[in-house]
């Protein structure tokens, strides 16, 4: 294959952009390849009649590290985007996250006063002093009622597992707020980058050499001897040929629909399907993270995607980690291998086995890069 680089950076999602990006501006040489045809990893968006699709689920930005959001818009202009998903519970809409017009959509409470003595009301049922799953802990949180409409279903399709099988600390990203505010995020800054990821990517890796449609492990042994070090970003377990068996996840597939002549289908770029019935998880409408007001009616069209969660075997698409003991056990060992490498490093969400949000894989990779290569241009 010839050339001989600094890094080989296997995977062009954020982590391997970011990375190939400070290093390249460090001097140093790269190549980045991906077995997708397409670089971006999941955050890939694909233009459909004017609209950016995120094809591989909703991507919404969101930080309070102006570091990071000085990063991102350095390179694209982020648009005023702010997530504030619908509930549907059986045809009636709730507003999320758990907030004063989620509690009077629920219970025709006016006050905060109101709504914390109605959840405590249906918490002192339970008696729950240390919530040991899920259920309890959210029951814990915001009551009965909220819990088996909006929690219980939603989540018991999202994860293939009860909520009494599930460990407590999930439910607690979920806000829970006493005001009448439907902004699902507490960070400072939020936006989708304008002209969809792509326009991000792109800029990041111009004037880096990319490989698309490249399998690592087929030709490992020829691309490796190609650099001095590798930033590996994919499945951990995978590297190290599952010695220690399969680190477990859940995977998502799309079921994706263009609407013609249908402006607007929802209302909103994200509904979430919260009764155990209904086999999506959610229904995205794509236009609405980056058209608002009077530029809907300027895209005629829209495309839709419906999402459904299901237990990943060998093959799918890894999403998220399923961190129980078992699992956590078993990245451990895996940790424990990728440790006592000299000439790889593992980053991102899959190498470390570990749900990111896109700006903590950024910090991770400007971290990464700066402990590994102080050299300066």
């Amino acid at each position: 294959m010839g050339k001989k680089y600094d890094f080989l950076i296997v995977g062009t999602g954020l982590f391997g952009a970011v990375s190939a990006y400070l290093l390249r501006k460090k001097g140093y040489s790269i190549l980045l390849i991906d077995k997708r045809d397409h670089i971006g990893g999941n955050v890939y968006t694909k233009k459909v009649k004017g609209i950016n699709v995120h094809q591989y689920g909703a991507h919404i930005f969101h930080t309070s590290n102006k570091k990071v959001w000085d990063f991102v818009n350095s390179f694209v202009e982020f648009n005023r985007y702010t997530n504030s998903p619908v509930a549907n519970y059986k045809g009636k809409l709730y507003n999320l996250p758990f907030n004063m017009n989620t509690f009077y959509q629920m219970w025709d409470v006016k006050t905060p006063e109101e709504a914390k003595a109605k959840i405590e009301e249906q918490k002192k049922e339970y008696h729950i002093e240390n919530p040991q799953n899920l259920e309890e802990q959210a029951i814990s949180l915001i009551g009965k009622d909220i819990y088996e409409a909006l929690i219980k279903g939603y989540t018991q399709k999202q994860w293939g597992r009860k909520c009494t099988e599930l460990p407590a600390f999930i439910i607690k990203r979920l806000p829970v707020r006493f005001i009448f505010d439907n902004n699902y995020f507490n960070d400072k800054y939020q936006g989708i980058p304008e002209g969809g990821y792509m326009a991000l990517i792109e800029k990041m890796l111009e004037g880096c050499e990319v490989r698309l449609g490249i399998e690592y492990f087929d030709q490992k042994d020829e691309l490796d001897a190609l650099a001095d070090r590798i930033i590996y970003t994919g499945e951990i377990d995978r590297y190290f040929n599952y010695q220690y068996g399969h680190l477990q996840y859940r995977t998502v597939s799309f079921e994706t629909e263009l609407l013609e002549g249908v402006e607007n289908y929802q209302g909103n770029a994200v509904v979430n399907y919260t009764d155990a019935e209904t086999p999506y998880t959610r229904i995205i409408e794509h236009k609405h993270f980056e058209m608002f007001g009077a530029t809907l009616a300027e895209c005629p069209d829209t495309v839709i995607s419906r999402e459904y969660s299901k237990e990943w075997q060998p093959g799918d698409e890894p999403y998220y980690p399923v961190n129980d003991d078992k699992n956590s056990e078993l990245y451990a060992k895996y940790k424990a291998l990728a440790d006592a490498q000299t000439k790889v490093i593992f980053g991102g969400r899959l190498a470390e086995y570990k749900y990111y949000d896109m700006h903590k894989v950024i910090e991770q990779a400007m971290e990464m890069v700066s402990l590994m290569c102080p050299k300066e241009c």
